[in-house]
């Protein structure tokens, strides 16, 4: 068992790393409370949800599927949350266990920050990228048909229990999705391990127990230091966690949050983002070119899809939660391992950027 904490004052809550972890009903019984709902997806439904389900007994009063895909992260799917647990009568000692992707876990977030003003929550993540990025950090929410996670609200969960054990039933598209939320640590504040990454990158594809369950809690240990430094995104500090997030929602959003997985396009974003910080003389083009040899080598998009437009893509970064006062903002980079927030940027060489990926 690895275990980290998250230190924010009375809402700490640690993270735990362990194969079979999610199977332990006396770990269920420490979070749990005395009364819990478990709310999922259908690909993990089986496998995952109901034998936590059944780890609660008599404290579990039923599980709620939410249907698979960012396209469902909205609103209107949420509201069917909220009609269950009113019609179940749940009250303000109720928690949600979201068992799952990051979509799960976001939704889950949201109705617990949201439900009676809000309720506890446990997260219990099963993607990649939900273990090492979306489950940890409190930032919860759904999607709008004109920009990413625009509803949401900062609610930290009682605890994150990862398994790493549910990697192996994840398709190995999900999982080398996950690995950009991994690399991206490496990328903007941790040389050493993006240097660990290019010796391991194979290892953790091929889920070497070892090398996945290093890449997770190094990860989370780097998650855990900026939002302890900065819960909500005030200092500009946390803001550095979307490196390469300005491209990557611009993206999602422009294709209805139905072709790419986040952690595509977030891999795209991290290339571009690289380019642009050379552009900026921020970069060397050799650190660039590795950031760009081991997203290659992780088998991820580097370009973008096709029919993409200039204009298109700057319209909606203009939408980006970052920006302040109107003006846009950007993570960039001034090392491998140094991230930095600017708003500094030069339309120009936006554009040629933009245009260097393949924006039309």
């Amino acid at each position: 068992m690895r275990e980290l904490q998250v230190g924010l004052k009375e809402a700490s809550y640690p993270i735990l790393i362990g194969e079979g972890l999610l199977q332990e009903p006396s770990r269920w019984a420490d979070y749990a409370g005395s009364l819990a709902v478990v709310v999922t997806q259908p690909s993990v439904e089986q496998a995952y949800a109901r034998p936590i389900a059944e780890c609660l007994g008599d404290v579990c009063r039923g599980v709620y599927v939410f249907p698979d895909g960012e396209t469902h992260k909205t609103l209107d799917d949420l509201e069917g949350l909220y009609r269950y647990l009113l019609e179940q009568r749940l009250g303000r000692d109720v928690t949600l266990i979201a068992v799952g992707g990051g979509v799960v876990g976001d939704m889950t977030g949201f109705a617990a920050a949201t439900y009676m003003r809000g309720v506890r929550f446990v997260q219990a993540p099963t993607t990649l990228l939900a273990q090492v990025d979306a489950s940890v950090g409190g930032k919860t929410g759904v999607n709008h048909t004109l920009g990413k996670n625009m509803s949401g609200a900062f609610w930290q969960p009682q605890a994150v229990l990862i398994d790493p054990l549910t990697l192996s039933t994840l398709p190995e598209r999900e999982l080398r999705a996950g690995l950009a939320e991994v690399i991206k640590y490496g990328l903007l504040g941790d040389a050493d391990f993006f240097a660990w990454l290019e010796e391991n990158l194979d290892a953790v594809l091929a889920l070497d127990p070892d090398a996945v369950a290093q890449a997770i809690e190094t990860s989370c240990a780097c998650k855990a230091r900026i939002v302890e430094a900065d819960e909500r995104e005030s200092s500009g500090q946390r803001a550095l966690l979307n490196l390469g997030h300005t491209f990557a929602h611009a993206i999602e959003t422009e294709q209805g949050y139905a072709q790419w997985h986040h952690g595509e396009a977030v891999a795209c974003g991290m290339v571009m983002a690289a380019d642009l910080s050379v552009r900026m003389k921020w970069l060397t083009a050799e650190q660039s070119e590795r950031a760009r040899r081991l997203i290659e080598r992780a088998e991820l998009p580097v370009n973008l899809p096709e029919d993409l437009t200039v204009a298109r893509l700057c319209e909606h970064m203009q939408h980006d939660k970052k920006n302040i006062g109107g003006r846009q903002r950007f993570v960039l980079m001034r090392a491998i391992g140094q991230a930095e927030l600017t708003d500094q940027v030069e339309p120009e060489l936006l554009q040629a950027t933009l245009r260097l990926a393949g924006a039309r």
